[in-house]
This record gives structure tokens, C-alpha cells and sequence, in this order.
């Protein structure tokens, strides 16, 4: 298992959101799955560590949030249109 990080942390629940979003297969499957109100939660969690680690967070770590919430926004009003 890789070390549990900041940025390991943010990109797991990224990952959780993009099997969600069935844009890539389960892991525990392989098949494709979407449940748009679990991509959501996701999404809305990562959101909540956004504001309350806004003043904790290196300039990296701090990018890398805000380019994941960018994308998975992106995605689900894709998605929910």
C-alpha cells in the first residue's frame, strides 16, 4: 500500500468519485458502475477538506484539490445535464 498521505488521500476519494461516476470500472469487479448520488457525496466530501484545510495546505497539495474538485465537477454536471 502506498504511503497515506494528503495527496494519496484526495486522490483515493477521486478515484471512489470516478468509479461512481462510471467513468472507470469498479475495482472490486471490473465492471462499470454509476451511482451519481455516491459520485456526489464524494465530491461534496473533498469539497468540506477544501475549506476546512484551506489554511493547512501546502501550495501543492492545495492545487491538487482544487484541479480534482475542478475535474469531477466537470464530470458530473456532464453526466447530470
Amino acid at each position: 500500500m502506498p504511503e497515506v498521505t494528503f495527496s494519496t488521500f484526495v486522490l483515493s476519494l477521486a478515484s471512489s468519485a470516478l468509479v461512481h461516476l462510471g467513468e472507470v470500472p469498479a475495482p472490486e469487479s471490473g465492471t462499470m458502475q454509476e451511482d451519481l448520488t455516491l459520485a456526489k457525496h464524494t465530491i461534496d466530501i473533498l469539497c468540506m477538506l477544501k475549506c476546512k484545510t484551506a489554511k493547512c495546505l501546502e501550495p501543492d497539495e492545495a492545487r491538487l484539490l482544487e484541479d480534482v474538485l475542478f475535474e469531477l465537477r466537470m464530470k458530473y454536471v456532464a453526466k447530470t445535464k
